[in-house]
């Protein structure tokens, strides 16, 4: 499959709207010309040749990078996402995956190509299946994601029987270039009968077409059961959250069966569908199916990923038993249902500038005019601030109500702002002594004192309008004279005292740094004080910390020499005072106002997906309280969702904690199963990345990297049978069991405790018991202050990998942070296996049945291994550290 993420971010930009689809929208159709086949194939072969080209003689030897991995499979270089064609053939596991041959960022999709007999010793072959030119050299064909059957009985007599062939399932991405299927995708063939060394497109493709630019990412297998024998292939239909099956005899001719879906989570778009058996913990008389759904954006942990559903698929319908209903509400007292077509006593303070939002005269019924489309919500109505589109700004406000139970249980969605330290959510002024009057003098400025130069006329100033949030009367240098942002010339105040530590005031306009166009603090004629604007036209407090000139004699100049678009300043509202100002937040935010004070907070997760958040009050019970919706953010997901407020006695949990997911961390992505496996066994490899940030990870030289093979089985659990995951068995042969550091059982004091080993190429099996400690657990791949914490919160019951100061976090914003999963402990203990590898850690936690998969990015030389606890003491029962050999480079 393609950078998914790259068409969904195309076709869905930050605030939730939709793009042109013509222009991002992917791609296919029916058969080619022999002429044009032709053309193909001799492209074909020269880009076998360009691809088997040595490496440059000045590229670092790749065992050598920072950040390579030695154990997890990365290509020598450039680019590599989701893999594709996994498969087992005469003696040697396949695994073919997105790749660029030109570059360390997604484009020109093609199947890059490795072979292993071990799954862990990889060899890189030359590239598989190119993208599709022209004549004239333009890409007409992408090669997305797909699938590797072996043809045994020869169905699709692209071999013999003698010597069936390996037959590719893959999705033909058709560009804009393509002559009668641009922008459509369909599923086209390949075949090799030499194991997978050359490739052959098959001439009659694509051989399923359904005139969707989002139908993609076939998995097929081979169906022996009651409803007969015959290939079965799921795809997605990416954007309308559905699985589709069809049934083929040859491979090359299909028809429908079913599809399944939506379901669980639908957030982003769905794509890398699997389908397989399970004997549930090995019973061959209870089989299930698993079906295999990965996702983006919109995992658990944010971003990509891949939850699954248990169930019956009787050869032609999946059934699930996992499926979560959506509509329950919690039993409660509703304070906020907007079921009615009104907001029922609620009071909604649209924007002045834009009266229609953010949240119009009454509660959407859904979507609004150029928004995506919105899920999540229950009944008749909820309150949407995308009225207006992102840019509206305001407040939505309940009646006071009593809090009379343990949780305030509500639906929340749309912007991921919360209000950050510091910040306020109104425009209410510092405390302490007005300057100037506020500016709201009954006459001119000129008459109070201050002096005008250049364009700016005394019956002009003080303004009466321009500058959002202002407070009254206001200097604004665009309306102080006739000019608008041509005005030139200065405005300087009266002398006044320095009587107190701060002066806070609100300022918007332009920004320049060149001394243009600011306001001065002036003490002794020269400046020791200036702001400039944000090129905004909202005014937004700032402080001057003017302590040092305590008692000293000042003016206050508003400086414009600047010209052209944004070339003026806003100024209101200056406070000298002991307090600072607050700047007010760019939140969207949902807040519980207990005596005027915001007393919990919760904000959404760039999503139109609505989800419950739980809110404990119990220290509030008996208390009059309000709820505060607040959009003060105008730029991208600036607007928030939220819907039915219920007080209850229980908690509502997140409907992404009731789904079932393959994994809780953030890089386990497009992960698909293994063909053809020996002994039937289910192996699951993924993607070790996620598209929030995956095109900027600070590798050098390639850009991508595979998670360990995992052995997959169903096991019995009390909500009924779930996925236990577990490194292949072949791992075990990389053990260097003479250096292996074993500690007896021993409590864990309060801070960090060195371990006497270190290494960031290691297995790591340790069992812990809580004691009275807050969070416990272990630090890796640690170098100085900084480590990888991959540890337990018992209060919450949740085991974590804390990155946000793991070494370099700070290469994309959405990198850094913690990733967390429910996890009952076991007899009052927690089990943990971690493999670290460099660059990554992949966390088994109870014997495999939670997972949580991590890129970190240390510091070179970072391999120190540690205990922690915190808030008491921990114990840990059993300790081993094994270092692993290379299996790669």
């Amino acid at each position: 499959m393609l950078c998914r993420t790259l068409q969904a971010r195309r076709e869905t930009d930050r605030s939730g709207r939709k793009a042109d689809e013509g222009q991002t929208s992917t791609m296919i159709r029916r058969a080619k010309s022999l002429t044009a086949w032709a053309v193909t194939a001799a492209l074909v072969v020269s880009a076998l040749s360009l691809a088997a080209a040595p490496v440059h003689a000045t590229d670092p030897d790749p065992a050598t990078q920072q950040y390579r991995p030695y154990l997890h499979y990365t290509p020598e270089e450039n680019w590599m996402n989701d893999p594709n064609g996994l498969v087992y053939h005469n003696g040697k596991y396949h695994m073919f995956y997105q790749y660029n041959p030109f570059g360390t960022t997604w484009g020109n999709m093609s199947w890059g190509h490795a072979s292993s007999a071990d799954l862990l010793h990889w060899q890189e072959q030359p590239l598989a299946i190119p993208q599709t030119f022209n004549g004239v050299g333009q890409s007409v064909e992408d090669i997305f994601s797909g699938s590797i059957v072996v043809d045994s009985q020869n169905s699709s007599g692209f071999g013999t029987a003698q010597d069936p062939p390996l037959v590719a399932v893959y999705t033909s991405n058709y560009t804009g270039s393509h002559p009668t299927l641009a922008h459509k995708q369909a599923q086209s063939l390949a075949f090799s009968t030499d194991d997978g060394q050359t490739w052959t497109k098959y001439s009659g493709n694509p051989v399923l077409n359904r005139n969707s630019s989002n139908f993609r990412d076939p998995k097929v297998f081979k169906y022996d059961g009651p409803a007969g024998s015959y290939w079965v292939m799921s795809a997605v239909e990416a954007t309308e959250h559905r699985v589709v099956f069809y049934k083929s005899n040859d491979l090359k001719s299909w028809d429908y069966l079913d599809d399944f879906g939506p379901a669980n989570a639908q957030e982003g778009i769905w794509e890398c569908p699997d389908l397989f058996p399970l004997a549930v913990d090995g019973n061959p008389a209870n089989i299930k199916w698993v079906l295999v759904v990965n996702l983006n954006p919109g995992s658990v942990a944010g971003g990509s990923g891949g939850q699954y559903f248990v169930g019956d698929f009787d050869g032609t319908s999946f059934t699930s038993d996992t499926a979560d209903a959506v509509d329950a509400l919690p039993a409660g007292t509703v304070v906020g249902g907007f079921n009615n077509g009104t907001y029922n006593g609620w009071t909604a303070q649209n924007d002045a500038a834009n009266p229609a939002g953010p949240w119009g005269a009454a509660p959407a019924s859904g979507s609004v005019v150029g928004q995506n489309q919105v899920t999540g919500h229950i009944g008749a109505g909820l309150v949407n601030g995308f009225h207006g589109g992102d840019t509206p700004v305001g407040t939505l406000e309940s009646p006071a109500f009593t809090v009379g139970s343990d949780y305030l249980n509500f639906l929340v969605g749309g912007g991921r702002h919360p209000q950050l330290p510091g910040e306020q959510s109104g425009n209410v002024p510092p405390p302490g002594y007005l300057l100037f009057d506020g500016f709201d003098y009954p006459g001119t400025l000129t008459d109070a004192g201050w002096q005008l130069t250049g364009d700016f006329q005394a019956a002009r100033n003080p303004s009466t309008s321009g500058g959002e949030f202002a407070i009254g009367k206001r200097i604004n240098t665009f309306e102080g004279g006739i000019l608008a942002d041509g005005n030139m010339g200065t405005i300087t105040s009266p002398e006044f005292y320095l009587t107190n530590n701060n002066i806070g005031f609100l300022l918007g306009g332009g920004n320049r740094t060149d001394g243009q166009l600011q306001v001065e603090l002036l003490v002794g004629g020269t400046p020791v004080r200036t702001a400039t604007g944000t090129n905004s036209g909202d005014l937004n407090w700032k402080n001057w910390d003017v302590s040092q000139y305590f008692g000293q004699i000042a003016r206050i100049r508003v400086v414009d020499n600047a010209t052209g678009p944004w070339g003026h300043l806003t100024l209101d509202n200056m406070i000298l005072g002991s307090v600072p100002a607050k700047p007010r937040s760019a939140e969207t935010t949902v807040n519980l106002m207990v005596n005027g004070q915001t007393v919990r907070t919760a904000t959404g997760a760039d999503s139109e997906h609505l989800d419950w958040a739980a809110w404990d009050v119990k220290e509030f019970r008996g208390s009059q309280a309000t709820i505060r919706v607040v959009d003060n953010n105008r730029s991208g997901w600036g607007h928030l969702l939220a819907d039915e407020f219920v007080l209850s006695d229980t908690e509502a949990l997140p409907r992404m904690e009731e789904h079932d997911w393959l994994d809780w961390g953030k890089d386990y992505y497009a992960t698909v199963s293994f063909n053809n496996t020996p002994d039937g066994k289910r192996v699951m490899l993924g993607w070790m990345n996620n598209w929030d940030y995956g095109q900027a990870t600070p590798t050098s030289t390639w850009r991508g990297t595979m998670t360990l093979p995992r052995e997959v089985t169903l096991t019995q659990t009390p909500k009924g049978p779930r996925l236990r995951q577990k490194a292949v068995t072949q791992t075990d042969t990389l053990k260097n069991t003479a250096a292996t550091y074993t500690a007896q059982g021993q409590d864990i004091q309060p801070g960090s405790t060195t371990l006497p080993i270190s290494g960031d190429v290691v297995q790591i099996d340790a069992e812990f018991s809580p004691g009275t400690a807050s969070s416990f657990g272990l630090k890796v791949l640690g170098s100085g202050t900084e480590a990888t914490l991959i540890g337990y919160t018992p209060s919450t019951r949740r085991a974590f990998i804390d990155r946000t100061n793991s070494g370099n976090e700070g290469f994309h914003p959405a990198f850094a942070s913690i990733d967390d999963a429910p996890v009952q402990l076991v007899n009052g203990r927690l089990r943990l296996r971690v493999y670290v590898d460099r660059a990554s850690v992949e966390v088994f936690a109870q014997d495999g049945l939670v997972t949580l998969t991590d890129q970190v990015f240390p510091a070179a030389g970072a391999q120190s291994i540690s205990l922690f606890s915190e808030g008491g003491t921990a114990r840990v029962e059993s300790l081993t550290v094994t270092p692993l050999n290379k299996a790669m480079w």
